[in-house]
């Protein structure tokens, strides 16, 4: 059978993508599904939230993927007394024009790194619903669209350590996926003390511009999810809102989540057709943060590792189509 045209472009782009992928284990090293899972995320057109303890590289990927991929790059430290207008722009009054000007704030990017985002108020926390979710935002009663590709990389510690704000369900529903990066491997960690370099993000090399990023992006719609995988993942979706365990299911945005995750994770391996694979392994990653456990309906989030294992387990029992 013939490459149809779509086939061929998606084969032209591997070796691009390879290259991304390289960059970015390169800062990372060990930890290939971190940045599949990185990688997933941005070029679905979606935003990434990493989840771990301080000290293990969560600012070094976010780092490593803005420069991989060429764009502006922009950081801001989430404290407990950032204000929205720290993130999104404020006006200003301007005594040469006698007029207020608007100052655009960090959010005016393509990349966005929020870092320990869950230690700002849920005030401020919210000022980037309206961003993550449709490409813009509302200031003075203007609506001014933000650069594309836009790309919000956030950290946050976990929820029981002090001075953190729990991300509420719809800012996490704003998240394609979310990451634990873990310890290095030894062999790594030592090579680190030996060469004594901790900032490895700062060597990664430009692979993408931004127009080619969107280009990409545009392609992992092109990539086919056939009607048994989509009865497949439906029946995924669904069992997590019958599940007795689970009190909240994974929403409509959620399914379309893990679809445009599948398709990504299929491009960026060189496939312009999803399989069963993609949907498994990426339901936990995708889904874990959007649902919540029974026992959790006073209004405490479930912890990362209860909510993983309840997904995998459904997962586990949802039969994979042949």
């Amino acid at each position: 059978m013939a490459m149809t045209a779509a086939a061929r472009v998606m084969t032209d782009e591997l070796p691009t993508l390879q290259k991304l992928r390289e960059a970015v284990e390169g800062a990372l090293e060990g930890k290939q599904e971190a940045v599949e899972l990185a990688l997933v995320a941005l070029l679905a057109r979606g935003h990434l939230l990493i989840e771990d303890v301080p000290g293990v590289g969560k600012t070094t990927l976010a780092r490593a993927l803005a420069r991989a991929v060429g764009g502006d790059l922009r950081r801001v430290q989430f404290t407990s007394d950032l204000l929205p207008s720290d993130v999104l722009g404020v006006s200003v009054y301007d005594q040469r024009t006698s007029e207020f000007v608007l100052r655009h704030g960090p959010v005016f990017a393509n990349v966005l790194l929020a870092d320990e985002i869950n230690r700002a108020s849920p005030r401020t926390q919210s000022a980037l619903l309206e961003a993550m979710n449709e490409g813009q935002v509302s200031l003075d009663g203007q609506t001014i669209p933000l650069p594309d590709p836009f790309f919000v990389i956030a950290t946050q510690n976990p929820q029981d350590f002090a001075g953190t704000f729990p991300l509420p369900e719809s800012q996490l529903d704003r998240f394609l996926v979310r990451v634990r990066i873990g310890y290095p491997p030894p062999s790594v960690e030592t090579r680190l003390l030996l060469d004594g370099q901790t900032d490895t993000a700062k060597d990664v090399p430009v692979v993408l511009e931004p127009a080619k990023l969107v280009a990409l992006q545009r392609e992992v719609h092109r990539v086919t999810l056939d009607g048994a995988l989509a009865n497949y993942l439906q029946a995924l979706i669904q069992a997590t809102r019958s599940a007795p365990s689970l009190s909240l299911g994974a929403s409509p945005r959620g399914a379309i989540a893990l679809a445009n995750a599948a398709r990504a994770r299929a491009l960026l391996r060189g496939r312009h057709y999803c399989i069963a694979d993609d949907v498994h392994d990426l339901a936990v990653p995708v889904l874990a943060h959007r649902v919540r456990l029974s026992s959790h309906t006073d209004g405490f989030l479930p912890t990362r590792d209860e909510a993983e294992t309840t997904v995998r387990e459904i997962t586990a029992r949802v039969p994979v189509p042949l």
